[in-house]
């Protein structure tokens, strides 16, 4: 996979992505992400790229044409044409099964907002979807860009070294990840649940199956709504939500 990334910031995107997860990444070979300064398409001698708005307001907006001409040196690259992201407070809300969605595309490019905004019929003309990353206003879109690319990349086959531990982390599946626990058993006062040290596999995989569901009714029970839950499952949060008063909406 290939993603794009149209900033005024470039070098702050690029000082992640060589850490962690999206880093292994593009050593793999899996990913390449690669940022475009869209200061370097202004027409401008001194490289502006925004404007005041028409009608009156406060602030500045980026204007139309260094974005266009950003976008369209990356299809003159060639290749696959990107599916176009604009990072805005307005898109609808990243999810897992979005990320999922996006990572079996063959190439990305993100736009990074900044100042109050961007022209919009640059938006009309080239940016397929919006997305945001929750309902609060950033400075700039890097920051929301940088948490989508990890997003996606963790989704990319051979970035993580096991799928059964990506499946197993929260939201994967549509549930909160269960309590985990590491050495030593014991820890001032607080000990690991017995089960966990049984090395009965059946066990420990329904007891880390049923705090996932515990979690998920406690912290986020909007996320049941669309649930895949079997009968026996279904019961237990039934008993869990008879145990709690009731308090938890299905």
């Amino acid at each position: 996979m290939r993603i794009d990334v149209m900033t005024l910031f470039p070098e702050m995107c690029e000082r992640v992505y060589t850490e962690s997860i999206v880093g292994r990444a593009i050593k793999k070979g899996i990913l390449t992400v690669c940022s475009r300064n869209i200061r370097e398409y202004s027409d401008n001698k001194h490289r502006n790229v925004d404007d005041t708005p028409y009608g009156g307001g406060e602030g500045m907006l980026m204007s139309a044409e260094p974005i266009y001409r950003c976008y369209q040196s990356l299809l003159a690259e060639g290749g696959n044409e990107p599916h176009v992201i604009y990072m805005s407070p307005k898109g609808k809300v990243l999810t897992q099964q979005r990320a999922k969605e996006l990572a079996l595309l063959p190439r990305l490019a993100i736009l990074c907002g900044h100042y109050e905004g961007v022209d919009q019929r640059v938006l009309d003309e080239i940016v397929d979807e919006e997305i945001s990353i929750g309902d609060y206003v950033l400075t700039g879109g890097e920051l929301p860009a940088l948490v989508l690319i990890d997003c996606v990349a963790r989704m990319l086959e051979g970035t993580l070294s096991s799928e059964e531990g990506r499946a197993r982390e929260s939201h994967y599946d549509g549930l909160l990840e269960y309590p985990q626990y590491t050495k030593p058993a014991l820890w001032r006062g607080h000990e690991v649940p017995e089960v966990l040290l049984s090395g009965h596999h059946e066990n420990i995989e329904r007891w880390r199956r049923e705090m996932s569901l515990r979690e998920t009714l406690q912290k986020r029970p909007d996320l049941l709504l669309d649930a895949v839950l079997s009968e026996q499952e279904k019961n237990f949060l039934a008993q869990l939500r008879q145990s709690c008063g009731g308090n938890h909406e299905e």
